[in-house]
């Protein structure tokens, strides 16, 4: 993937990003289909994940998926069938509230959510015999880098290795970067129309949780993550989200194999943005092909095949497990 190239039928960023969403080729054969097992959390709440196999000896992909995404998302099922291919087992847990079932405590997700990332992996490892690689998926990558920084060497006690794809490295840059222009009118409001409605409904859940009327009058994610994700979250406000939760000021702090994807046209993360090799440490191994989009990098002929993504990116974490 560090050299990925678009086809040319496939032009640009936003098109890299669209397009494979709605229709490119997820997997070849027949749809994965997972089943559903609810594990209880330490704070009285649940998550819900959702396998693929079961066989607890062989290796174990675990996906992080991306805001408001699932395991219907297009690039989940695309791993969900690499590792089906491989004749590994798969998992994906998903986060509070995404699951088609809103959460019952005062809290959602987040990209710097590191110590659910950590607890997740901690029941994985409890779980299943066989060695455990883990990938995250834009927000989920993210988190999941962060929980690398934080746990040091000890995260080798539960995961092999890891590789994010598309992570808004730097969190700041990236809700500048969707918060105008195509962005704000396409993928925010995308975002938006899903999210308000769960923050409402988790409103009614916990009277007096966040302010409705600011909350109701968010037009981006900078504004919806000030009045709603940071404080519910820990954080004074969505600059000190921010700040505490990117991933690319503390790459150097991870200890197990870290793959790293960005392509540079990203429009939801600039490449300027994007760490350079010298920012990273040794542990950390950096994908920066031009092309590629958000959690697009569609291959082949019309109308596109995301095999290549999970079958390069699942190749690499094989190698180092």
């Amino acid at each position: 993937m560090h050299d990925f190239r678009a086809p040319r039928w496939l032009p640009g960023g936003h098109a890299q990003t669209i397009w494979p969403v709605f229709f490119s080729r997820r997997y070849a054969g027949t749809r994965p289909v997972f089943q559903r097992e609810r594990w209880a959390t330490p704070d009285a709440d649940f998550v819900d994940v959702d396998w693929l196999g079961s066989d607890a000896d062989t290796t174990l992909l675990v996906l992080f998926h991306g805001l408001e995404g699932s395991s219907a998302s297009h690039y989940a099922e695309a791993f969900a069938a690499e590792a089906r291919q491989r004749g590994w087992r798969f998992a994906i847990p998903h986060f509070r509230g995404c699951s088609g079932e809103l959460n019952l405590a005062p809290r959602a997700y987040h990209s710097g959510d590191f110590e659910e990332v950590g607890w997740l992996l901690g029941r994985f490892r409890a779980l299943h015999r066989g060695p455990i690689v883990a990938v995250g998926v834009s927000l989920g990558g993210n988190a999941l880098l962060r929980f690398a920084e934080e746990a040091g060497e000890s995260a080798f006690e539960r995961v092999r290795a890891v590789a994010a794809i598309s992570a808004p490295l730097d969190l700041d840059a990236g809700a500048t970067a969707i918060g105008h222009g195509f962005g704000r009118q396409v993928y925010t409001r995308m975002f938006l129309r899903s999210m308000k409605p769960k923050a409402m409904r988790k409103l009614g859940q916990h009277p007096g949780l966040f302010d409705a009327g600011r909350l109701r009058r968010a037009r981006d994610l900078r504004a919806f993550d000030d009045v709603f994700t940071a404080p519910l979250h820990g954080f004074r406000d969505a600059a000190d989200y921010y700040a505490r939760g990117s991933a690319k000021p503390r790459l150097a702090d991870i200890r197990i194999p870290a793959l790293v994807l960005n392509a540079r046209n990203d429009p939801f993360l600039p490449a300027f943005a994007l760490p350079r090799a010298g920012e990273v440490g040794d542990h950390v191994t950096l994908w920066q092909p031009a092309h590629g989009g958000h959690v697009g990098f569609a291959g082949g002929g019309w109308p596109g095949d995301l095999g290549v993504l999970p079958a390069q990116v699942v190749g690499w974490l094989a190698e180092h497990r």
